[in-house]
């Protein structure tokens, strides 16, 4: 049920954001784990081989993260309104787009695996692996996608304890079968780089078998029962709407993933121990990234719900709360990773130089998550209202305007330290142009419902 009134709002976002941190912690120990069993139990080369993966992967995942943003506010609306039957129809148009999208993924990302590689730059004596690599993560795509998907939706309904088990189970899953894969324990085939892999395909299945059950014991509102399976169709009017709100977010996501694409061939241009410091820092970074995302998609929901339920009063709050949250969690977090970036980096990386230089990569640009939380977080609020054109805008004009040409500029003249300075110049661009449109532009608009 949407948040009964009377409940302070700190409590409401901490009962929120808690399971969706934890998950997110779960996501990133996950690929934590298979970078430290790769890079332990195989070398850095073949870490370097999968880091050099993360963007293409990413790329696919962002449009279903765009899809998921969309349809959450929807969702988010429609659960304010108490209108379950609405719920169950927005979310079954945008899985099964959410399923297609992972099709193509599949075909297309399998077949031109080597070429896009090698238009990445990547290291040619870690080409072959890369490749082999790339083309199973890519035939598993739509079941990771449909899982990441469906998690965004539950958050809608603000279930947030759902996607932590089933994240829990995959990540227990993962955790066991990776390292029986890669050694071949148990009688399993040994199978090199793809063991993590394969073994994240069967901890999404797991997971999603356990979410299926779950929901439909509880008797949610996303059970998957025959009612939803029967708002398994693509209503045009539906994600005619999604994708008003959830294509910019979509095509933002794509834009950092293109723009991650330009970093990692510069990093790359440095050899394949610059490729697997990006990897481990991308690693210990995204511990830090993730909640402050956490905290602006807990923002975003939350004003969606109080836009359903006509309580537009709560905006501001909404937005003041995830802001004090987002100082101590993030900024706790990354204190912890300036006061523990020699260990955790030396979990993924056991070359004395290639340690070094990822440890002062980090220390260069781990503050900066402080700003792009913040920034999230006005972009966040102004989402929950169905406004996005604006602020996706302001950040692919960040992105495209200050981060590639700062990280061209930086590179040529201080080497790989200054693609990593790139980034807090961005961040900051990025606060102080959503601060001036929430403040000047968004503040003086009328709100309305969107479904």
């Amino acid at each position: 049920m949407p948040t009964p009134p009377q409940r302070p709002l700190w409590q409401t976002y901490l009962a929120f954001l808690a399971p969706m941190v934890l998950s997110n912690f779960l996501q990133s120990m996950s690929g934590t784990l298979n970078s430290i069993y790769i890079g332990q139990m195989l070398g850095t080369q073949a870490l370097a081989a999968v880091s050099g993966m993360f963007p293409i992967v990413f790329f696919f995942i962002a449009l279903v993260i765009g899809l998921g943003a969309g349809a959450g506010v929807l969702i988010g609306q429609a659960w304010g309104a108490r209108e379950p039957q609405v719920v169950k129809q927005i979310a079954g148009a945008t899985l099964l787009l959410g399923a297609l999208i992972g099709l193509v993924a599949a075909v297309f990302g399998s077949v031109f695996a080597r070429q896009a590689l090698q238009g990445l730059g990547t290291p040619v004596d870690v080409l072959d692996d890369a490749v082999a690599y790339a083309r199973v993560m890519m035939w598993i795509m739509p079941i990771l996608l449909v899982f990441v998907l469906f998690t965004q939706l539950l958050r809608g309904v603000s279930d947030t304890l759902s996607p932590l088990l089933a994240l829990l189970l995959s990540t227990v899953v993962g955790l066991m079968l990776t390292p029986a894969l890669i050694r071949g324990w148990a009688g399993l085939p040994q199978m090199g780089i793809q063991s993590a892999v394969l073994a994240g395909l069967v901890g999404n299945i797991a997971a999603i078998g356990l979410l299926a059950w779950r929901l439909n014991r509880r008797q949610h509102p996303l059970a998957l029962d025959v009612e939803f399976i029967r708002s398994l169709r693509l209503d045009r009017a539906i994600l005619a709407k999604v994708l008003r709100i959830g294509l910019p977010t979509g095509v933002q996501m794509v834009v950092i993933s293109l723009s991650e694409l330009v970093i990692l061939s510069l990093v790359n241009g440095h050899g394949s121990q610059a490729t697997a410091a990006y990897g481990a820092v991308t690693q210990i970074v995204n511990y830090v990234q993730f909640p402050a995302l956490s905290i602006a998609i807990t923002a975003s929901i939350l004003g969606a719900q109080a836009i359903g339920a006509g309580r537009l009063e709560r905006i501001g709050p909404i937005l003041r709360t995830g802001l004090a949250i987002n100082v101590w969690l993030t900024g706790g977090l990354i204190l912890l990773g300036y006061l523990l970036s020699g260990w955790l980096l030396g979990l993924f990386i056991t070359d004395p130089v290639a340690l070094a230089q990822a440890s002062h990569l980090l220390h260069i640009m781990l503050w900066s998550m402080l700003v792009f939380g913040f920034q999230a977080l006005v972009g966040g609020i102004m989402r929950a209202s169905g406004t996005v054109l604006v602020p996706v805008l302001i950040s692919i004009f960040c992105i495209v305007g200050v981060e590639l040409p700062a990280a061209w500029l930086l590179n040529s003249h201080f080497g790989l330290q200054g693609v990593w300075m790139a980034f807090p110049l961005t961040y900051l661009a990025m606060l102080a142009m959503q601060t001036a449109y929430y403040k000047g532009v968004w503040q003086h608009r009328k709100i309305e419902r969107l479904v």
